[in-house]
């Protein structure tokens, strides 16, 4: 648990002094490198697109205890509220793991291409995507994910 919160802690920090005037937002995630996850997303350009960075914090809520901490770096093109958003990043795992479980039960990398709705000022914000998965023994090309977030 201290390295969940070491790493937590370090991240938010780095993300906090690279959110000055920046876009940023808030969501709840179903699927995806963070399986049932809260996240926070912002833009490093300060503008509604362009790079930016994710860090969330989950668990897959089946009794096992096992937490994902997703974190990666994003891109978004597109116009007005409306964007292409492609990202890649890593997903370290951490409690009581299953040997012989899927890909998502140790740590792994994954990539990211979807649909972003993002308002231009504070607001609701939408996202679906297709997230494949991966890690030394698997690769799942067909995972994908949905959230719904705030925008400020």
């Amino acid at each position: 648990m201290k390295k969940i919160s070491f790493v937590f802690t370090l991240a938010i920090t780095a993300f906090h002094f690279a959110a000055a005037q920046s876009s940023q937002s808030v969501y709840f995630e179903l699927g995806g490198p963070g399986i049932a996850s809260f996240n926070y997303d912002l833009r490093f350009s300060g503008k509604q697109k362009g790079i930016g960075a994710r860090i969330g914090f989950g668990s897959s809520f089946d009794g096992n205890s096992v937490f994902y901490l997703p974190i990666g770096i994003n891109y978004l093109i597109g116009k007005e509220k409306h964007f292409f958003e492609m990202g890649a990043g890593f997903t370290p795992v951490f409690g009581n793991k299953h040997p012989g479980d899927s890909a998502i039960s140790e740590s792994f990398g994954h990539l990211l291409f979807g649909y972003r709705f993002q308002p231009l000022n504070d607001g609701i914000t939408f996202r679906a995507f297709v997230c494949p998965v991966f890690n030394s023994n698997d690769f799942v090309p067909y995972y994908a994910g949905l959230s719904l977030g705030y925008k400020f």
